[in-house]
């Protein structure tokens, strides 16, 4: 995570600054941001999946390409869900449509 976080803040133009905006994963945790001057965390509250916008991906994928399957090692398992993102990521509408919450302009 403060991995990611550096490369965020590192991407982040000088004068200006990131927000981030976690779910309650173990690794999601807010003193991550404490050394990044430019980033401050958002915690999204526990049980609101419909504020995490991965969770619409994850049922799309699910929805068209990998509900109703047997797989027959790891390999197949990654290979199919990787099929799915990649299907997923190429409409860059559907993209924005499914990530984008209103609540997060800042601007208009």
């Amino acid at each position: 995570m403060k991995l990611h976080l550096q490369q965020v803040s590192s991407a982040t133009e000088k004068g200006r600054h990131a927000v981030v905006i976690m779910d309650g994963a173990g690794w999601h945790t807010e003193d991550t941001a404490h050394s990044f001057h430019n980033i401050s965390i958002i915690k999204l509250p526990p049980y609101s999946p419909e504020l995490n916008s991965i969770e619409q991906v994850w049922s799309w994928m699910r929805q068209h390409h990998l509900a109703n399957q047997a797989f027959k090692d790891y390999d197949e398992i990654l290979d199919k869900v990787c099929s799915a993102w990649n299907s997923f990521l190429s409409d860059t509408k559907r993209v924005a449509r499914m990530c984008a919450r209103s609540w997060t302009r800042l601007t208009s």
